[in-house]
This record gives C-alpha cells, structure tokens and sequence, in this order.
C-alpha cells in the first residue's frame, strides 16, 4: 500500500488504468498483481511495458529535411550552397533531402520522460536499468524540454495509437516532476496535492464515462448566472470550471474532487470545511441552476486520510439544491470502490 500525503492508496495502478485507458490492453494487466514502493516504480514499470511494446512494433518514424554537402546529388539542389563549395575548390554538391528517422517529437518526449525517471532516487535499480536498456534503441532521439513540447498538436492516427497512451502518461509525469537544483544536485519533490488531485479527478470522471455513458460525464464550464446587459464586463470574471458534471436523469450532478493531507481545516479544536471548498460547490450549483429549479446538486467528494475526524455531511438550499460532502476510501478493495462510486449518484432527494 502506498502512502501518499497522508492518503492510503492500495489501488493506485486501477485509478490509472481508467485515467488512461490503454493501460487495460497489450499485456499491462497483470502489473496489478505487483506490489510497488511508490508511484514513481509503478510508473517506471509501466514505461518499460509500454516502450517495450512500441518497439516490437517498430518507433515512429518521420521524414526531415536535412541540408548536406555529399559527392553525389541527393534530393534538391542547392545551387547557391552549391557555388560557394566550387569557390572554394571542393568538389561538393550542396543538397538538400528529406531523411527518414526516429528522432522526431514522438520519440524525444519518451525518451526524456524516461531519462526523469532514472534520476528518480525512488525507483528500484532494477527498473531504471530496464529503461536504460530500452534507451539504446533511442540512440540518435534528442532529449527535448517539457516546456517546448506542444502537446496539443500531437496527433495520433492507426500506426501511433499506442504512443497516445504513454505521451497521457509522460504529460502526466513531466507536468508535476519539476526538476529543482540544490547544491548541485537535482533533486525531484513528490507530488502535490493538486497533481495528484488530477489523477483522483481523472481516474472519477472515466469511471463513469465508462460504466454510465447516460451520465454524460463531463468537466463542464458554468456560466455566471447574471443579466444580458453585464455581458461587457463579464471578460474579467474567473471562469467556473467543474472537474465532473453528471447528468442524473432530471437532476444534475456537480462533482469537485480534492486529495489534500488534511481534509478538513482546524481552529481552536473545532473542525470544519475548508471554507473555499464549500463556497466553490455552493458558487458553481447557485450558477448552473440558472432557474432556481432546485435541480441541480453538488458535491465535494475527498480521498480518505488516515485522520480519526473525515467530512461529511448533507445540505439543502432554500431551492432544493442538495450539497454533499463525501470522502472515497481509496484503500480498500477495487470492487469495494466501486460499490461506493455507485453509491455516491444514488443519492435521495432529502
């Protein structure tokens, strides 16, 4: 069992294979069967299966336009190139050629991906030199900056499917490893709460998508519920982003996931709700329930801490609106969590 900010995950590898769906095919399964130290092993076991697989099937390769000075004529020639080599006595042709190769942008996010997790004192030795065996096969990919990396303009079509999956997973990994340098070392910090937040987030939202495609899950924008003619000054409010909307039959579900250290917040002996939590839930459920229908309900739903006190709790407005607080044992058996996912949308109007 992992232990990660206070948060017991026993089932770390299932919120990942319904974050990233692929990871249910191509022989990943039995790496449930595993016990791994922390997140960072399993996600250096995943790599190696997933790289290990895209080289059976051969890297992508894409064409480049390289410019040479070769003997013979390749592709285009430069003639201006061409001219300065005469001028100066070398019997060269300037050309320039479209080469096929592996060093393209599909292959350099792997390969750099990998090379974090080398540097990651968490994995075991073991597994950082199967990726490093795996690397020789790399040999001539650059490795490229997170930063630079566009990943919005990656597409995938038949042949690059499977590099979908790993670039989901390598995002994920170069997001939230920010490398920081200290006394010359490079050090990585552990994930924060809201990285991993994401992945509880993700791993809730495919979920359902998967077993209740009529829920229609969805991280939905909500719009400011004001009048037509505060339209030219709304560009300078903050944007309402839910993390999961459902769509439960004529009432609508606003689901806002948090994985904190501490679920709730402490003063003077007396525990309560994060105050911004509740506010957010309350702020997003007022404004999606643009007619005062009552239709529309929320919840915070919290990863369960080791904490004796856990929130929870019901509240309805004067509309009908129920806002609920509920926590989601990540340690226990998968079929258990399950159980308590279904559980959470077959609340009763109270």
């Amino acid at each position: 069992m992992i232990i990660d900010k206070n948060i017991p995950i026993k089932n770390i590898f299932y919120m990942l294979t319904y974050a990233f769906k692929e990871l249910k095919h191509n022989n990943y399964e039995y790496i449930s069967g595993e016990k791994f130290d922390n997140i960072y092993d399993l996600f250096a076991e995943i790599l190696s299966k997933g790289v290990a697989y895209l080289l059976k099937q051969g890297l992508h390769k894409e064409f480049v336009l390289k410019e040479d000075t070769i003997t013979t004529l390749r592709g285009k020639l430069n003639l201006q190139g061409t001219i300065k080599e005469k001028i100066s006595q070398h019997s060269r042709l300037a050309c320039e050629y479209d080469e096929l190769t592996i060093n393209n942008v599909f292959n350099q996010i792997i390969k750099s991906t990998v090379g974090v997790l080398i540097s990651k004192s968490d994995v075991k030795n073991e597994r950082k030199n199967n990726l490093r065996r795996l690397m020789l096969f790399f040999d001539g990919v650059d490795d490229t900056d997170q930063p630079v990396i566009r990943w919005n303009l990656l597409r995938y079509d038949r042949n690059t499917r499977t590099y979908q999956m790993i670039h989901s997973l390598c995002y994920f990994i170069m997001q939230n490893l920010l490398l920081s340098t200290e006394h010359g070392n490079t050090k990585l910090p552990q994930f924060s709460d809201e990285h991993m937040n994401l992945l509880f987030q993700r791993f809730i939202m495919e979920y359902y998508k998967k077993h209740h495609p009529e829920y229609k899950a969805a991280a939905k924008q909500i719009k400011w519920n004001f009048s037509d003619n505060s339209a030219s000054s709304s560009n300078i409010l903050p944007i309402m982003q839910s993390d999961i909307t459902l769509a439960l039959g004529e009432r609508t579900l606003i689901i806002d996931t948090k994985y904190y250290s501490k679920n709730l917040q402490e003063h003077l002996g007396k525990f309560t709700i994060h105050s911004p939590n509740i506010y957010q839930i309350h702020t997003y459920v007022m404004n999606e329930d643009r007619g005062h229908t009552g239709n529309v309900d929320g919840m915070l739903l919290y990863a369960k801490t080791v904490a004796d006190v856990q929130p929870e709790g019901n509240y309805r407005t004067n509309d009908g609106n129920i806002l609920m607080v509920r926590i989601l044992d990540l340690t226990q058996d998968f079929e258990s969590i399950k159980y308590d996912l279904e559980d959470l949308v077959n609340y009763k109007v109270i």
